[in-house]
């Protein structure tokens, strides 16, 4: 077969989108739009490296600062979400052994999160809206500054994502606690205390231990799930509370100085916005671990319980830990910065540091193993995040925070590092995990350029972010143009190993295209063939 068409059609036949069921198509969908936008996120992100070596002729500099704005949110919602909804909207049903409460309102969700981030990306690209902290107070409402159309835009985007949010939050539990039909009555009351990790506190206490009737990765995801619903109601009321005053400014009405207390909204803005950064990033991957860990080594998870009762408590952690973003902020308690700020911040090193000495005891006792991709992936995203936690822990430090706050430091030994090497490598383990199960067992087209994916994307990853982080040490602020070549070096350094992630990423879709095919690949989002009651297990089979 040629190479053309291997293109065409696939590696040894590819992926025969006629035989696939209805969830397979749905779990797909979300995965390939995600990878889309993580390759346009990583484009992004190359512009604004090479823009920070040298301006860039076709680009100025407002528009720079709309890609920075835009940038994030693309690569958070418009790529892992997706991913991550994906995957589990899948695997719940899967792991429960019944059928989704919802197929309808699951392919609802990924169209409604697809077309809200490029209505989003749209704002940017065309109206160069460029706030940096996209729903941060008061900087998107300074009409002198940002373009009213464009924030309405960006706006509407936010809300659709949210909306495509609240549908998954709502299809995953109604997944877990209701009855299908034709069973014998769910214990709803029963799920829901098992998997918010109820039982499993109660179970400490008990002489007689409760069987669980959640698996532990359903936990995991239930928890995680419920700091997403949290977000998007704190997200979605920003949105709709700066569109009042865009939409004000419309009709010649300036709210810009009424009732808007800046320090109150920081606060609630930041608590919803690190339930994601600082909860459901850490529960989802430490649930996401556990279930590779189970599949790769076909053995149960080594300290179960202890699992459980860490998760919870990472949930907790979770809604307490949002002041660590406003140390710097003159305004802000002493009390909070210091409890909520540094002491709750340190633990989740606690928190994080269970999951990373349960899974690799979990793969220890397992051995020997072979080194496959999905195993390579995993201990790839552990590295990341037990580089990323501590630079966290560092930053969260009142004297540390002076010198290392709104620095590229910031930006790029934590965040980077976290999302690209941690959260990012953790994504690619759980794909080539499920890649043969979504794809009716579709053999990957090149092993040699799977090791060059996973190599360049862990090296480049680590690289980039060390080298922008040592350009925050000596000064360099994250949200500043240098035009004299201060940090060249750096950027240089950066801007090099920035590529191999891109690089990495480029090899990686050529691979899983040649595997499936063009035309399996457009298969997947044509009607499914296969009845969907024929895909759904009776209660007897489950």
């Amino acid at each position: 077969m040629s190479l053309m068409q291997t293109l065409i059609n696939g590696y040894e036949g590819g992926l025969k989108h006629e035989n696939m069921t209805p969830m397979q198509k749905m779990a797909l969908r979300f995965v390939v739009i995600g990878l889309l936008y993580y390759g346009l996120a990583s484009l992004e992100g190359m512009i604004m490296r090479l823009y920070e070596i040298k301006p860039i002729p076709l680009i100025d500099e407002k528009h720079f600062f709309s890609i920075m704005t835009v940038h994030p949110m693309v690569g958070i919602f418009g790529s892992s979400y997706m991913i991550v909804f994906g995957a589990f909207l899948f695997l719940v049903p899967y792991l429960m052994k019944k059928p989704i409460y919802s197929l309808k309102l699951a392919n609802l969700s990924w169209q409604t999160i697809a077309g809200g981030t490029f209505i989003m990306w749209l704002a940017g690209f065309l109206f160069s809206y460029a706030p940096l902290y996209t729903l941060y107070w008061p900087l998107p409402v300074d009409f002198e500054q940002f373009s009213t159309i464009g924030g309405i835009v960006y706006i509407v985007g936010v809300v659709f994502i949210m909306i495509g949010t609240f549908l998954y939050t709502y299809n995953v539990f109604k997944t877990i606690l209701y009855t299908p039909e034709g069973w014998e009555k769910q214990p709803s009351m029963e799920l829901l205390k098992s998997a918010l990790g109820i039982e499993g506190l109660l179970n400490f206490f008990r002489r007689r231990k409760k069987e669980h009737l959640v698996p532990l990765p359903i936990a995991a995801i239930s928890r995680g799930t419920i700091d997403m619903g949290l977000n998007a109601i704190v997200i979605s009321s920003a949105g709709v509370l700066i569109l009042i005053y865009l939409l004000g400014s419309v009709f010649g009405v300036d709210l810009k100085d009424t009732w808007v207390d800046a320090l109150l909204y920081k606060n609630i803005f930041w608590w919803g916005l690190d339930l994601i950064a600082d909860g459901l990033v850490l529960i989802f991957v430490a649930g996401t671990w556990y279930l590779l860990a189970m599949l790769i080594t076909g053995k149960d998870l080594f300290m179960q319980n202890i699992a459980r009762a860490a998760l919870f408590v990472e949930m907790v952690v979770s809604w307490t830990v949002w002041s660590h973003h406003l140390m710097s902020d003159q305004g802000q308690s002493n009390t909070l910065k210091v409890l909520s700020g540094e002491v709750v911040t340190a633990f989740e090193l606690v928190t994080q540091g269970i999951a990373v000495f349960i899974t690799l005891v979990t793969l220890y006792r397992a051995r020997p193993l072979k080194m496959s991709n999905e195993l390579k992936f995993l201990l790839g995203g552990i590295l990341g995040f037990m580089l990323a936690v501590p630079a966290g822990i560092i930053q969260a430090d009142l004297g540390m925070n002076r010198i290392l706050h709104n620095t590229q430091w910031v930006i790029g030994t934590h965040v980077h590092v976290a999302i690209l090497v941690g959260l990012t490598m953790t994504l690619y383990s759980a794909i080539y995990v499920l890649f043969p199960i979504l794809t009716n067992g579709t053999k990957l087209y090149s092993q040699k350029l799977a090791n060059w994916h996973f190599w360049l994307h862990l090296i480049g990853g680590i690289g980039m972010g060390a080298f922008m982080g040592m350009a925050g040490i000596d000064g360099m602020l994250r949200r500043a143009i240098y035009t004299n070549g201060e940090y060249n070096t750096y950027m240089i350094l950066a801007g090099i190993f920035g590529l191999m992630i891109f690089v990495a990423f480029l090899i990686f879709l050529y691979n899983i295209v040649m595997s499936i095919g063009v035309k399996g690949l457009v298969g997947i989002y044509q009607p499914a063939t296969t009845n969907t009651k024929d895909c759904v297990p009776t209660q007897k089979e489950s």
